[in-house]
């Protein structure tokens, strides 16, 4: 939220107004700890001619939801609740589970492991040993990111579509050869 006002606690009240119904609409949406502040700036304001103007003050929030039905209904209610006050940043997808992800990428770049040093055993005439040293890296990979405009009077829901995201592991093993 953001908010000009001539004087520093007049701009600092107007922004205020607007997280607080930010943060009750939030509230019909998601669990209360997943709303939190995450960042609060005051500044000088100067108009088109570089003349002082009074202050803007901007408190931004982060709100966090399960699942995206429920964040494009938080994004559709805001839009509706809070209106032109309303300024949104950006919002992202993360997976918030990748365990089993993760686990499943592992026993594939194991088994590439294999598969490749085997290949390049057979090449220089050996056989593949055993298993000598391993090691995982760390996953990589994007997390899918989206981003979405809002029609204040048009929307009954904000579409989001999860698209793809990647999770990936990368392992180094090193064989004997026989």
């Amino acid at each position: 939220s953001s908010h000009r006002a001539a004087g520093v606690a007049e701009a600092l009240a107007g922004a205020d107004s607007a997280v607080t119904e930010i943060i009750a609409v939030g509230r019909e949406h998601t669990e209360a700890w997943r709303i939190g502040s995450t960042n609060l700036n005051v500044w000088p304001a100067y108009d088109n001619e570089g003349k002082s103007s009074g202050f803007e003050a901007r408190h931004s929030l982060s709100i966090t939801c399960t699942d995206i039905a429920s964040a494009g209904d938080l994004l559709a209610a805001l839009a509706t609740k809070v209106g032109d006050r309303l300024q949104v940043e950006g919002f992202g997808l993360e997976v918030s589970d990748t365990a089993r992800a993760l686990d499943s990428a592992r026993a594939g770049a194991y088994a590439d492991a294999v598969a490749r040093a085997g290949h390049l055993a057979e090449l220089a005439g050996a056989r593949l040993g055993a298993v000598q040293a391993m090691a995982e890296g760390g996953p990589t990979g994007p997390i899918g990111v989206a981003e979405g405009g809002m029609a204040r009077d048009m929307m009954k829901s904000v579409a989001i579509e999860p698209g793809e995201t990647t999770i990936a592991a990368t392992v180094t093993v090193t064989f004997a050869l026989d």
